[in-house]
């Protein structure tokens, strides 16, 4: 989610200032400023590296993922231009690595996170009954590796990094009303899943 500032701090990336900021980074980094490319890390490798932890399920992979997120980045500069915030095309290539991740490996639902930090948008995302705080971490982690791959990553994306619908649909490249959709249906899923779980507790 884009959030522009009017004004850009020296030494600060000025990821934050806008499309204007973003295409002067790019261009710093297509000329072979190798300083603009670690601005260009530092501020975007820690959403990055959360959207990974979150979609592949452990920080091991996630760690290797983000890697290979900025060496596409590296090769794929020459082709932004700027149509999307710098950030919602990393969003898309990140996306696109941790899918084609999950797609070559051939089980993962027993894997879980150890990364899943409180957030207050994950409870409450208009669905009440995750606003229980009594509801266990792990058990998120469980239900969130459950989602379908494209459930999780909208989800991901839309209550867990706080993007607007239009900027979910632009860094999956699905339209707007499917991420509403599968946002809709990732949260009855969770319900489901976590109620579920509560219940197992509770006759235990």
């Amino acid at each position: 989610m884009a959030t522009s500032k009017q004004t850009v701090v020296p030494g600060v990336s000025p990821a934050v200032g806008g499309r204007g900021a973003d295409m002067a980074l790019v261009e710093r980094c297509r000329a072979g400023d190798l300083g603009a490319f670690e601005e260009l890390y530092a501020a975007h490798a820690g959403k990055l590296f959360s959207v990974a932890c979150r979609m592949l399920g452990n920080q091991s992979d996630a760690e290797d993922i983000l890697q290979e997120i900025f060496l596409s980045a590296h090769r794929k500069l020459d082709g932004f231009r700027g149509d999307a915030a710098l950030g919602t095309w990393l969003y898309r290539l990140a996306m696109n690595q941790c899918l084609d991740h999950l797609r070559s490996r051939a089980a993962r639902t027993s894997q879980v996170t150890d990364v899943l930090d409180d957030e207050p948008a994950l409870y409450e995302a208009g669905s009440p009954g995750l606003a229980e705080q009594t509801v266990a971490k792990m058990d998120i982690e469980r239900a969130l590796a459950q989602l379908p791959d494209g459930c999780r990553a909208v989800f991901v994306l839309h209550d867990i990094e706080g993007l607007e619908h239009r900027e979910v649909a632009a860094a999956l490249n699905i339209a707007e009303g499917t991420s509403k959709s599968q946002v809709h249906k990732a949260r009855l899923r969770l319900r489901a899943l976590l109620g579920s779980r509560g219940r197992q507790a509770r006759s235990s």
